[in-house]
């Protein structure tokens, strides 16, 4: 809802323009993800934890009216990737539209990367270790490779070169995926059958604990 609101403000919209029912009951509806198949561990980012408060909420208002029938979900979160920033250096998002699409051909990656927003210092002068290339950069990195990397910032590595070394950084990371995921979407009746049994599992489960609450309260 924020950066729906942000976004209006910014295109000089009514602050709840495009805002709907569905954008107040999305976290009910994760609340319901979690809770029917007994999740007790959720990965989430520090922006989705409140998310996590309400599933938690609403499993505690049930048991305690009726009985233990759902599991009250933690949160986990993982401190190096729970804020990755994107091209413009605000949090990446889909409202924003600053992302980078990691299984996109190699040309469009880099494109994309020659996007992200930097300052005008010159190759030669010392650029700051906390900017968005190093921030993404750690995520591709070993520690000795991010301290390395760091140091050539340090010692006036160009913006430009910084981009390149994190596109081959993040390409060689992504390639084997890639692979797999073209692999995939040219293979698309066997993503089918795996979801396909995959649904059957869920349904397994759900059914159970949907079963339990009718019994706790009746029905």
């Amino acid at each position: 809802y924020k950066a729906k609101v942000e976004q209006n403000e910014a295109e000089n919209q009514d602050r709840d323009f495009g805002v709907n029912m569905g954008l107040y009951n999305y976290p009910i509806l994760m609340a319901a993800d979690i809770l029917a198949f007994g999740t007790n561990l959720v990965p989430v980012g520090q922006d989705q934890k409140q998310h996590i408060e309400i599933a938690r909420d609403i499993a505690s208002a049930f048991n305690s009216k009726y009985k233990e029938v759902f599991v009250v979900p933690e949160e986990y979160i993982n401190e190096q990737t729970n804020f990755i920033l994107g091209l413009d250096g605000r949090k990446m998002s889909k409202s924003y539209n600053n992302g980078i699409q990691l299984f996109t051909d190699e040309k469009t990656l880099q494109k994309t990367i020659n996007k992200i927003v930097t300052n005008n210092l010159m190759p030669g002068e010392p650029k700051p270790v906390d900017c968005t290339i190093a921030k993404l950069y750690q995520l591709f990195a070993t520690p000795q490779e991010m301290k390395d990397f760091e140091n050539k910032l340090l010692q006036g590595l160009g913006w430009g070169d910084a981009k390149k070394l994190l596109f081959e950084k993040m390409n060689a990371f992504i390639s084997p995926m890639r692979e797999k995921y073209n692999y995939y979407m040219s293979h698309f009746n066997e993503v089918e059958e795996m979801l396909k049994q995959g649904a059957e599992k869920a349904r397994y489960i759900a059914r159970k604990y949907l079963q339990k609450t009718r019994k706790a309260i009746g029905v």
